[in-house]
């Protein structure tokens, strides 16, 4: 009888320490996840808010953001490298890919990346494969 209450004290803590090494599992991902969210934030309040509203910009207010629209495609390929990686789930792949989508439907968003993918050569190539889908390839299965 002791042996057998042994062993189930064991199943038990063995189960527990499982489940706590799951939490810590998903606590730490949504932790990364939050920060690359944190660098969005960052990166859109430099933009002007017409810009993020859908208006076009003039030609000087899209030269003099281009710098900022550039670190915004980093920031969009790096997810989609992310979600290559599975280091992001497919929750906030979806969420992600959808505000990708969104913002690079916008007029000033579009000439940026547009000027961008011109002129960078073969950068940004897991965002270009995206965009080639139309935006509906899960990149953890590429």
């Amino acid at each position: 009888m002791h042996e057998q209450i042994s062993a189930v004290a064991t199943a038990v803590g063995v189960l527990f320490a499982a489940w706590q090494l799951h939490r810590g599992v998903i606590q730490s991902r949504t932790d990364f996840e939050d920060r690359v969210v944190e660098e969005y934030r960052r990166i859109s309040h430099r933009l002007p808010v017409r810009a993020l509203l859908g208006d076009a910009l003039t030609a000087d207010e899209q030269d003099a953001c281009l710098s900022t629209f550039y670190q915004y495609i980093d920031l969009c390929n790096e997810q989609v490298f992310l979600r290559v990686t599975r280091r992001i789930s497919e929750r906030t792949w979806l969420n992600w890919r959808d505000g990708i989508r969104s913002h690079l439907e916008r007029p000033a968003f579009a000439m940026a990346w547009e000027q961008i993918k011109r002129r960078s050569g073969k950068s940004f190539n897991e965002l270009r494969i995206l965009e080639q889908s139309n935006f509906e390839a899960d990149p953890a299965r590429w």
